[in-house]
């Protein structure tokens, strides 16, 4: 055989699909593209679909924090997405094809709230533009993008189920990592994670802080935030918790802001 053309490097003669294969495992460095930065993501279930009563004063607390703290306000899809989805499902759409018409739902909320904050600095990014949220940060603008990562057709298939299992949630913690953000925080229609659905439970316990590995131990049904995320949290180099707080109390944000616990903590380790 003739023998092949290497490029010398330290991967050099390696096969990147080895499974031993651990270089950059123990890197000291990730560069931290925008290492102030607070990722706030809005939910669209449980927050834009309660329409002004709830969205309205979530903006205005965002709209006065914004002058002291940098954020990425990230918006999910909510009720109009399990629309789609149920309708996608009963006509066999794969798993591609609806995490691209799920997508479109995310982006309309998206452009709904960046048309109120636009006075006040916000302005709409695309997925594809994350790397000019540190310009756009030093121009004094507050940038609003979608939940949906950028997935679209190629989304992978999901275990036991069709549903993209890379939803806003995801989005955002992935946003949120890839930048090297200061914080990435959810925002619900409840208090924070609980032991069981407190819609249905109303005697559920609120957990204040618990590491990914103990949650997904706890193999829950239910969950206020996607599997996924918690999933991801495990491995994250640059984003090592996620807190959930309630969108509907005046107050959590910026407590959640200021390093506090108004809600739920889930820690990488």
């Amino acid at each position: 055989m003739v023998k092949r053309h290497e490029i010398k490097n330290r991967l050099q003669g390696e096969t990147l699909v080895r499974k031993s294969l651990e270089y950059g495992e123990h890197q000291e460095r990730t560069v931290r593209i925008a290492p102030n930065l607070n990722v706030i993501k809005i939910g669209g279930h449980g927050t834009v679909d309660f329409g002004s009563t709830v969205l309205l004063p979530l903006l205005d607390e965002i709209r006065q924090l914004k002058e002291q703290y940098e954020m990425l306000v990230v918006v999910g899809g909510g009720v109009r997405v399990r629309h789609v989805m149920d309708i996608g499902i009963d006509l066999g759409m794969p798993t591609g094809i609806l995490a691209e018409l799920t997508g479109d739902v995310s982006t309309q909320n998206t452009k709904m709230v960046a048309a109120l904050l636009a006075q006040d600095g916000g302005i709409r990014v695309e997925v594809t533009e994350i790397m000019d949220i540190p310009m756009l940060m030093k121009m004094g603008l507050l940038p609003i993008m979608a939940g949906t990562p950028p997935y679209s057709y190629f989304e992978e298939p999901s275990p036991g189920s069709v549903i993209p299992q890379h939803r806003t949630d995801t989005g955002a913690f992935l946003a949120a990592e890839v930048i090297g953000a200061k914080t990435c925080t959810l925002l619900k229609n409840v208090d924070g994670l609980f032991t069981e659905n407190p819609f249905v439970n109303p005697e559920a316990d609120l957990i204040k802080k618990i590491s990914a590995e103990e949650l997904l131990d706890l193999n829950m049904d239910d969950m206020v935030l996607e599997r996924k995320v918690v999933e991801l949290l495990v491995n994250a180099k640059n984003i090592r918790e996620v807190r959930i707080i309630n969108g509907h109390t005046r107050g959590t944000l910026e407590s959640a802001l200021k390093g506090e616990n108004p809600g739920t903590i889930i820690t990488a380790e």
